[in-house]
């Protein structure tokens, strides 16, 4: 190998991997250390969300499914459940095209003031949004799914941090249970989220996050701006476009949903496609997030969603730099430490769907299959064959 080749594997290398380190552990970091420095210089006169506002708002829970029979007498009755004024909540279903008894189940509970609303044609959750989200009667819009189960102090944790004026939308939690057939990749996926629940709740309490959870956010009803119809995360755009016009974007420990860890790989691997397909549209169409003079979270959104999507070339030219480079001693140490990691992540792939699990060989399996989703939702992104519609896990 010439000089000039070894300058440029060096740069190559240590490039890569330094930007990976500062993905998955750089970042974090920082944005923990903004979060901390933050809270200690806030000023003793701001507002405290407690004190603005002596009754609840009123409130629209809008909830829009597509063949959703099994589950919805349930989410209902979790509705009709909630610690919330009756008198300021309504409850709206929205029926997108569905083709099973999801609609008739709903109105079942129309007598308890269960708006329901039955579309004829599936157009995707976009296409509802803008239909109903202006006409809602809330003054807060909160926006969930079906499978989803709320706690009943959900709904005040949610619309509590409106009381600041600031806010525009909050992000509750999505808590992922392990079911009695759990397995390997459920024990790697609950670890990966409870680290993005860490960066979400650092990045609020720094400004905000960068979008929300889908299962369980809430928006001002009159900052929602009508979305492209074919936008494949509406819980991304939505709160980055209220960001953009100056409002903060809360996250809410105490507003909990409670969901089921993906039971197989494949299904954890086609929600993070879609979802990765999704990104790579938001910066094709959403241009102004990487410009840091229009973007306020350009170093949350760059760091936190952008830089993701270079995982698997960051991770390509580390391991191929290091094989040019392993002439040196150094450098053969670290392909070593390269090969144990694919090596764990082989071994997490080959028990994916094992009960038995461990995070050494579950988090290298995830992060790689993260890596290989990115690849897979930029090629479907790429030929527009990623659909803005969704089916039943």
């Amino acid at each position: 190998m010439s000089e000039p080749d070894g300058y440029l594997w060096i740069a190559v290398f240590w490039g890569s991997a330094l930007l990976l380190a500062y993905v998955y552990f750089g970042y974090p970091a920082l944005i923990w250390a903004w979060a901390r420095l933050r809270e200690r210089r806030r000023p003793t006169g701001e507002p405290s969300p407690a004190g603005a506002r002596t009754e609840w708002p009123a409130v629209t829970l809008l909830i829009v499914a597509y063949n959703e029979e099994a589950q919805v007498p349930g989410r209902i009755e979790n509705l009709l459940a909630l610690d919330y004024p009756r008198d300021r909540l309504e409850i709206v279903l929205a029926s997108d095209g569905s083709t099973d008894a999801t609609v008739t189940r709903a109105r079942a509970y129309e007598p308890h003031g269960i708006a329901v609303i039955g579309f004829e044609t599936r157009r995707g959750k976009p296409a509802v949004l803008n239909d109903l989200v202006p006409k809602a009667h809330g003054d807060m819009v909160v926006l969930a799914d079906a499978r989803q189960r709320f706690e009943p102090g959900t709904l005040r944790a949610l619309v509590t941090p409106f009381r600041d004026e600031r806010v525009g939308a909050v992000s509750g939690e999505l808590v992922l249970r392990h079911g009695p057939g759990a397995t390997a990749v459920g024990g790697g996926v609950g670890f990966y989220w409870r680290y993005e629940k860490f960066i979400r709740r650092s990045e609020s309490l720094a400004d905000s996050t960068v979008g929300a959870t889908g299962a369980i956010y809430a928006i001002r009803r009159e900052l929602f701006e009508p979305i492209p119809e074919d936008t494949i995360l509406d819980d991304v755009l939505i709160p980055l476009r209220i960001v953009r016009r100056g409002y903060r974007v809360r996250f809410e420990p105490d507003a909990r949903a409670a969901d089921w860890v993906a039971a197989t790989a494949r299904q954890e691997f086609g929600r993070k496609v879609r979802t990765i397909a999704g990104n790579f549209q938001l910066f094709a169409r959403e241009r102004w997030l990487l410009n840091p003079w229009r973007n306020r979270l350009w170093l949350q959104t760059v760091s936190h969603k952008g830089l993701r999507l270079l995982g698997p070339v960051l991770q390509g030219a580390a391991l191929t730099a290091n094989v040019a480079l392993a002439g040196a001693a150094v450098y053969r140490s670290l392909l070593l430490a390269q090969a144990l990691f694919y090596a764990a992540a082989l071994g997490g792939y080959v028990l994916r769907n094992a009960r038995w699990r461990s995070p050494l060989l579950t988090v290298p399996y995830v992060v790689c299959l993260l890596n290989t989703a990115t690849i897979l939702g930029f090629i479907r992104f790429a030929t527009g064959r990623q659909q803005v519609t969704w089916g039943r896990r």
